[in-house]
């Protein structure tokens, strides 16, 4: 479960004094200043991922300072790498700087000096930041030195996988239990170390089961990205890796399924939720079956029926009954 706290139930006179206690308290010894101390909002939330965790924060724009004072007082003793999900941010440490706007990605380390300011203007800036304890990276400090306070654009390679990953944590990990948490930041710590690597052109000094296990989550970000090409072939996705198609068949040999079986699985998948959802219930079923990359209605009918023993019209028309049903169960009396 994400522990939340949030400046909303205080008076705005104290929030920001608040807001600054909690992280040196809580966080680690920071020095924060803002101008907009009189109407400041934050709101911060952790998740617990066995030794690795994600927090979610959202704040009215303030410079973060990290002092050798400050430092000595405390220091968590991390790797920090952040997606800036909304707003924008600059950042100076280790001899470098950089401004990062939303959808980038950032690192630093709390054991260095640092100084960060948000620059959102408006709504409050927002970061998803992995922290990473400093020993757990399998990548060596004096290389990743060279990151610190640089923008790593997340919306390609590795960097857009981790991006997505951590987006889909915040929206879904309040819903999982202590050991799947656990097997998430194995994952986290993967996909961070991948796509570290790929900016230190490291990824051959990377563990061979976390190239793998990150190369495999590439393809599968791949495959959801292009279920609506009806030229989603096995040849295509080996063509986009760099890959034969005998090599991609042997990546997905621990899946339970192959290339083909995984792409049809989430076509259906995608095209059944569609059936459901009562905003599409004028859209034609073949025009939801080429949505999702279907060659023809007769193809997509006789999948669909295989997979669910049920015709895509007949599912669509108890689905809708279903919600219409429930929908009117629910509704108040006169």
């Amino acid at each position: 479960m994400w522990s939340v706290v949030s400046s909303g139930d205080l008076p705005e006179r104290d929030r920001f004094e608040w807001f600054a206690d909690m992280i040196s308290r809580e966080v680690m010894p920071t020095a924060l200043s803002s101008d907009r101390t009189a109407d400041f909002t934050a709101e911060a939330a952790v998740l617990d991922l066995g030794g690795p965790q994600v927090s979610r924060v959202a704040y009215s724009p303030l410079r973060s300072r990290r002092t050798p004072a400050l430092i000595r007082r405390g220091d968590p003793e991390q790797y920090q790498l952040a997606l800036v999900s909304r707003g924008a941010m600059t950042l100076v440490q280790n001899g470098n700087d950089c401004e990062a706007e939303a959808g980038d990605l950032v690192f630093w380390d709390t054991s260095r000096p640092s100084d960060a300011r948000s620059v959102s203007e408006g709504e409050p800036g927002q970061l998803v930041i992995l922290q990473l304890p400093r020993d757990i990276l399998p990548l060596r400090a004096a290389r990743l030195d060279g990151l610190l306070a640089h923008r790593l654009p997340g919306g390609t390679g590795a960097g857009a996988v981790l991006a997505d990953f951590l987006r889909s944590l915040v929206a879904h990990g309040g819903g999982c239990g202590p050991e799947e948490l656990r097997r998430i930041g194995s994952t986290a710590v993967d996909l961070a170390a991948a796509t570290l690597a790929a900016h230190l052109d490291a990824e051959h000094r990377l563990p061979a089961e976390i190239r793998t296990r990150t190369l495999l989550r590439r393809v599968h970000a791949f495959i959801e990205y292009n279920l609506g090409d009806p030229e989603l072939t096995p040849v295509a996705v080996a063509a986009h890796h760099n890959l034969s198609v005998r090599a991609l068949h042997q990546l997905f040999r621990g899946e339970g399924e192959t290339v083909q079986a995984r792409v049809r699985r989430r076509r259906l998948e995608r095209a059944r939720t569609d059936l459901e959802r009562p905003e599409f219930a004028a859209c034609p079923v073949q025009a939801i079956a080429a949505r999702w990359g279907f060659s023809g209605p007769a193809v997509f009918s006789r999948t669909f029926r295989e997979a669910y023993g049920i015709s895509p019209t007949e599912f669509r028309a108890r689905a809708l009954s279903v919600n219409e049903g429930s929908a009117g169960g629910t509704a108040p009396g006169p």
